[in-house]
């Protein structure tokens, strides 16, 4: 008995330190997950909407880029929400009832697509709700997951970030394939039914959040959130005129604007490749697994490697690859004798490697600028100016496709779209040195020192090869990352 109740404990050590990142798996941690898994799950619909938009509604490529930058208005105002969910308690409580208040609309809007939306107009509208519901869940769980992430050790860092991010892309992973295999037997309106189940699971485990009353005077209810707002206020204000802060976030926003040519290259793959949705599910769930893989190799060989090595590699690197998709685009792959269906594969696999490994970084980052007591707005902050940089990405995009005259049957100019695109994302790379230097990164906002320290300054091409050497005595994965 005794061997078999030491043997159980091992058990739930070694599934602790490898399944949770080390992190408790309590109740409250797996409704967290949850939520983020659900966000994963969602793309079930993903293609859905795109051949929706593009055969339904008839809409061209450089509408489609359009309408994604304006229904990715909810994420850039998520500060908003946060500023609500900290301010403003429902019957007492600031997480919960948010909850589940954006599992019923999320559910509404996929019902509304299902049933009453046939002009661009009302599509617009019910996606745009759609990503309101999922951008205020968001904010709560990044919240709670703020809360926490700022009492973890130098070791721990970033791991429970990793964790979050490791459950979306799984859901991401477990209905990728599906997202495409459905929309071979069923419409695109039979996906929204089944998709609108899932933002009710957010509304379901709300009720395992743990969270106790803010206040049950509710006499005095007004005054205490009036006080609440003002502190959030003074607190928010101390934090963005940090340079250490809106230098880094600056940063993000460039990284982030360069414009984008992915609703033209999904028109180019389905009407010029006659890509079927099933092979385009393939795709998603190799991009899905590519993340999963990104998430991994940053938990186990990157999380130390200062952020200016991370972004400064993957943003020359991920460049160098995208244009192998000029390969795709003139039918030079297909001289090359490489089918169009494997090189579509394994050009997404690298760069969703690349860009989740990019990525991490900003979410661990902005984790440890937060303060106490406001960690829902000023977090909603930092990542809605992401946000706003990607709205941004669809409308300069769109842009481009129009001037170049890229339609859905016009593909000519693809091949220059692709390259202004792919050479944009170099843009960045002059402004590496207003991210934190690598003695400072891990420091709380208190004591963290301005961005740009001259005299500190670490060349990333010195540093990040010694740090990938030592890696190399410990698994042979760093090799395949660094090839």
């Amino acid at each position: 008995m005794l061997i078999s109740s030491s043997g159980l404990s091992k058990v739930k050590d070694s599934v602790k330190e490898k399944v949770f990142f080390g992190n408790e798996p309590t109740a409250e941690l797996i409704a967290i997950l949850t939520v983020y898994f659900v966000q994963g799950i969602l793309g079930l619909a993903r293609l859905a909407v795109s051949f929706f938009l593009k055969d339904e509604l008839g809409l061209s490529p450089a509408q489609v880029s359009a309408l994604f930058g304006i229904v990715a208005l909810p994420w850039i105002i998520k500060p908003l929400f946060g500023f609500i969910s900290d301010g403003f308690p429902i019957l007492g409580y600031r997480r919960r009832p948010y909850l589940v208040l954006s599992g019923v609309l999320g559910a509404v809007s996929w019902v509304s697509l299902a049933t009453i939306v046939h002009t661009p107009l009302a599509a617009t509208v019910a996606i745009a709700f759609g990503s309101l519901s999922v951008a205020v869940s968001d904010v709560i769980v990044d919240s709670l997951v703020v809360e926490r992430a700022r009492a973890e050790s130098q070791a721990e860092a970033g791991s429970l970030q990793s964790l979050c991010w490791g459950a979306s892309a799984f859901g991401g992973l477990i209905t990728a394939y599906f997202s495409g295999l459905l929309l071979e037997h069923f419409s695109n309106r039979t996906v929204f039914w089944i998709t609108a189940s899932f933002p009710l699971i957010v509304s379901a485990v709300a009720w395992l959040i743990a969270e106790s009353p803010v206040s049950k005077d509710f006499n005095d209810s007004h005054n205490t959130n009036f006080q609440s707002i003002k502190h959030q206020l003074g607190q928010l204000r101390q934090a963005v005129t940090q340079k250490a802060i809106w230098l880094p976030t600056a940063f993000l926003f460039i990284w982030q604007a360069t414009p984008t040519a992915e609703s033209a290259f999904f028109f180019f793959t389905t009407n010029e490749l006659h890509f079927e949705p099933e092979f385009l599910g393939r795709v998603r769930l190799v991009t899905s697994i590519a993340s999963l893989v990104g998430i991994w190799i940053f938990q186990r060989f990157l999380k130390t490697v200062p952020f200016r090595v991370i972004f400064g590699w993957s943003t020359v690197l991920s460049a160098a690859l995208g244009m192998t998709m000029l390969l795709l685009v003139t039918h030079t792959n297909r001289a090359l004798g490489i089918d169009n269906h494997w090189f579509s594969l394994g050009d997404s696999l690298i760069l969703t490697v690349m860009g989740q490994i990019a990525y991490m970084p900003v979410l661990v980052l902005a984790a440890r600028l937060c303060p106490s007591g406001v960690e829902a707005t000023l977090f909603a902050l930092l990542m809605s100016v992401t946000n706003l940089a990607g709205l941004l990405s669809y409308e300069l995009g769109a842009g481009l496709m129009h001037l170049l005259g890229v339609t859905e049957t016009n593909f000519d100019k693809l091949w220059l779209l692709v390259l202004v695109t792919n050479l944009s994302t170099l843009l960045p790379l002059p402004f590496l040195n207003w991210l934190p230097a690598a003695n400072s990164q891990t420091e709380t906002p208190k004591n963290l020192p301005p961005a740009v320290l001259k005299d500190k300054e670490e060349a990333f091409v010195p540093d990040f090869m010694p740090e990938l050497m030592l890696r190399e005595l410990e698994s042979e994965t760093v090799d395949k990352y660094r090839n």
